[in-house]
C-alpha cells in the first residue's frame, strides 16, 4: 500500500495554528502589562513565532512566583503593624508638605519607615570601602548579616573574608544571601562557598534556578541588593559588589576595565530597616523567621541629624517601588536635580519627569559611563541621549576605561537617594533593590562632593557632537531600545 502525504493538510494545520497563536497572544500579552512592553513582545512574537513563544514562556511573568509574592506581603504588614507605635529618633524640622507625603507613599509600597538621628557617610574609593566593612565586621559581638549581589573571594576581598572568619570563630553569627544566577559559572564562585562552608557562616543562594531542587522561576529575575548589617548598629549599603574592580573577568581585563562604586556607611535608627531588608530576604529563602532572635525595632539614636528612609523594590512588590521615588523627586524638584546610573534606560514617564525639568527652568545633568560592559543595554541607554540633550539635560561621560557603576540622585540642596538601583526598566521590574531616601544639608554636601570627583574625570557630550554619530550607531541603538522594552 501506497501512503501519500498532502501537504495541504499540513499548510492549513500550520495556518491555523499561526492564526491561533496570534489571537491569543492579542489577548494574553498585554495584560497588566505596559503597552510598550506587550507591543515588544507581540511583534516578537509575530515576526519571528516560534523563538518569541518560546521567550515569552521562560521569561515573560514579571513577577515572583505568588508563594514568594504573599511572603513579602506578610512581612510588609509584620513590619507595618510592629512600627507603627515606635519612635524612630527626632525628625528634623519644617519639612516641606511634598517631601512628608512621598515618606508616605514610601511606607504605604515598601513598609519602612522614615527615621531621624542618622549619620551616613559616603565611601567612594573601591578598595576603602571592601576595607572598611572588614574593619566593621571585626567589632561584631553578636551577628554579622551580608547580601551581595556578586560575592566572591579574591585578593581585593580576601581581608572581607578574613574579618569573617575571624568572628565567626569566636562565635559571632554570620549570615550570607548571595544572588545565584549572577555568580554561578563566575571566577570563584565554588571557592568562595567553600570558604564560606569552612568558616561555618549560615549562606544561602537568593533566586535560585534549580529546577531539579524544585527552585525555579523567570531566570532573569535577579536579587541585585547589596547591603551589609552588624550587631544592628553598623550598615553599609550602596552600589558596589564585594568583588575585584575588575570583576575577575578576562574580558574586563583584557579591556582594562575598572567598576567605580558608591557605598555609604550608616549608624542610626535606620540601620533596622536595612536589617529588616535582609532579614525578608532570608526569609523568602530559607522559610526561617528571625524575629524572635533578633529584635527588627530594637533602634537607638545615632550620631547625627539625618532623615532616613530605606525603600525595598523588586518583582516581590506590587508597584514600583523605586520608579515611583524617582519620579516624585523629580517632579517635586525647584532647582536641580543629578542623576548618576550606569545603565539608564528609563520608560516613558522617567524620561517625561526628566524633560518637564528642563522645561520647568530646572538645572538637570546625568551621568554615564562613556564605555559600556553590557552591549544591549548601552546601546538601548544611547537611543534616549538626543531628546535629553535637546531638552537640555547635560550629560557627563565618565570616562572609559572605567565603568561608573554609582546609582544616586540628588535634587535641590537638601534630598538625596542612593541604592543599587539603576535608572532601567530592568532594575523598575525584574530586579530587587534597596534604595534609601536621605534629607539633610550633610549629605547631600558629601554627594556633591562626588559628583564633582565624577564631573572633573568626565566629558561633557553635546549635540553637536551627538548629531554627527554614524548611521549604523544609530540602528543599533534603536533596535537595542526596543528589546529593552521586553519585560
Amino acid at each position: 500500500m501506497t501512503v501519500t502525504f498532502d501537504a495541504t493538510w499540513w499548510l492549513i494545520l500550520v495556518f491555523v495554528t499561526d492564526i491561533a497563536i496570534r489571537i491569543a497572544a492579542v489577548i494574553i500579552v498585554p495584560r497588566n502589562r505596559r503597552p510598550t512592553a506587550a507591543m515588544a513582545w507581540l511583534l516578537a512574537i509575530y515576526f519571528i513565532p516560534l523563538i518569541g513563544v518560546f521567550l515569552f514562556l521562560l521569561i515573560g511573568n514579571p513577577r515572583l512566583p505568588r508563594k514568594r509574592r504573599r511572603m513579602q506581603q506578610q512581612i510588609n504588614t509584620y513590619i507595618q503593624d510592629t512600627s507603627a507605635s515606635l519612635d524612630f529618633g527626632t525628625l528634623r524640622p519644617h519639612a516641606p508638605d511634598w517631601f512628608t507625603s512621598l515618606v508616605t507613599l514610601n511606607r504605604n509600597l515598601g513598609a519602612m519607615p522614615l527615621a531621624g538621628d542618622n549619620a551616613a557617610h559616603l565611601i567612594s574609593d573601591y578598595q576603602q570601602s571592601l576595607d572598611e566593612m572588614a574593619a566593621a565586621i571585626r567589632r561584631a559581638t553578636r551577628y554579622v548579616h551580608i547580601e551581595f549581589y556578586i560575592l566572591q573571594t579574591d585578593p581585593s576581598t580576601d581581608n572581607l573574608f578574613r574579618a569573617m572568619e575571624e568572628v565567626a570563630a569566636r562565635g559571632v553569627t554570620v549570615r550570607v544571601l548571595l544572588d545565584h544566577w549572577a555568580n554561578r559559572g563566575k571566577p570563584f564562585y565554588k571557592e568562595t562557598l567553600k570558604r564560606l562552608d569552612a568558616m561555618g557562616a549560615q549562606w544561602h543562594l537568593m533566586l535560585p534556578v534549580q529546577p531539579f531542587k524544585g527552585k525555579y522561576q523567570r531566570p532573569d529575575l535577579r536579587n541585585h541588593r547589596k547591603l551589609l548589617v552588624i550587631d544592628g548598629n553598623v550598615a553599609f549599603m550602596g552600589s558596589q559588589n564585594v568583588t575585584d574592580s575588575t570583576y575577575n573577568l578576562k574580558k574586563n581585563i583584557k579591556r582594562g576595565l575598572h567598576w567605580v562604586d558608591l557605598m555609604a556607611r550608616l549608624e542610626g535608627p535606620v540601620v533596622a530597616s536595612v536589617n529588616a531588608v535582609f532579614l525578608s530576604d532570608w526569609f523568602s529563602e530559607t522559610g526561617e523567621i528571625l524575629t524572635d532572635e533578633i529584635d527588627l525595632f530594637n533602634v537607638s539614636s545615632g550620631p547625627g541629624d539625618l532623615d532616613c528612609q530605606i525603600i525595598p523594590s523588586g518583582p516581590g512588590f506590587e508597584f514600583e517601588n523605586n520608579l515611583r521615588l524617582f519620579l516624585a523627586l523629580i517632579y517635586y524638584a525647584q532647582r536641580k536635580v543629578i542623576i548618576v546610573s550606569p545603565y539608564f534606560v528609563p520608560d516613558e514617564a522617567l524620561l517625561l519627569a526628566i524633560t518637564t525639568a528642563c522645561h520647568r527652568g530646572l538645572h538637570v545633568e546625568l551621568f554615564v559611563s562613556e564605555e559600556g560592559d553590557q552591549a544591549i543595554v548601552y546601546h538601548a541607554q544611547r537611543s534616549y541621549y538626543e531628546v535629553l540633550l535637546r531638552a537640555g539635560v547635560k550629560i557627563w561621560m565618565y570616562r572609559k576605561p572605567y565603568i561608573l557603576h554609582s546609582k544616586s540622585m540628588t535634587i535641590d540642596d537638601g534630598f538625596g537617594i542612593i541604592g543599587s538601583s539603576n535608572m532601567d526598566m530592568r532594575s523598575f521590574g525584574l530586579n530587587m533593590e534597596i534604595s534609601m531616601l536621605v534629607r539633610g544639608e550633610q549629605f547631600v554636601t558629601e554627594m556633591r562632593d562626588v559628583e564633582a570627583s565624577y564631573r572633573a574625570l568626565s566629558r561633557q557630550l553635546t549635540l553637536e557632537e551627538w548629531e554627527k554619530q554614524p548611521l549604523r550607531s544609530t540602528v543599533l541603538d534603536n533596535l537595542a531600545r526596543l528589546t529593552s522594552a521586553l519585560q
